[in-house]
């Protein structure tokens, strides 16, 4: 099943850094922010992650849980979470089939690698509909933030 707004978003239960399993399905009630991205210590995916632990209390006040989500083994997820102090929990996809799931899967990336996350954003509803959705054509492409904060602004008026 592809992820498509205004419809239920596809399940899914991946591990996180403390080797803990994190089910959407669980999180219902509150709204759901999904940070698709590359690969951790890349320049763009860094950025990205740290852009949004700045602004973290943000997404807090809107009732929001982020979740980063990439192929990276748990382990290296871990070092970067850790390194960079990141408050959100990233979720190791290892096996591609979340990534699939939402269809962001890039079967083709830069040095020769397969199968790497794109750089996408989704924010499913309390009640677990798809709201809102960026898939970014380019892993150096950089996700509106912006945009994302209104669309969770627009969900509070609901």
């Amino acid at each position: 099943m592809a992820a498509v707004i205004g419809q239920p978003a596809p399940d899914f239960t991946l591990y996180n850094t403390d080797k803990q399993p994190v089910s959407l399905s669980d999180l219902r009630g509150k709204n759901v922010v999904l940070l698709f991205f590359p690969f951790v210590y890349s320049s763009v995916c860094t950025r990205e992650l740290c852009s949004v632990q700045q602004q973290y209390g943000v997404y807090e006040q809107l009732d929001a849980q982020v979740l980063g989500i990439s192929v990276d083994p748990l382990f290296a997820a871990a070092r970067f979470r850790q390194e960079y102090r990141i408050a959100f929990p990233l979720l190791s996809d290892f096996n591609k089939e979340v990534s699939r799931s939402y269809d962001v899967l890039m079967e083709e990336f830069p040095f020769g690698y397969r199968g790497v996350s794109r750089r996408a954003t989704f924010v499913v509803d309390r009640t677990g509909i798809l709201r809102y959705a960026e898939v970014l054509a380019s892993p150096g492409d950089f996700p509106d933030l912006q945009r994302l904060q209104a669309a969770l602004q627009a969900l509070q008026t609901e």
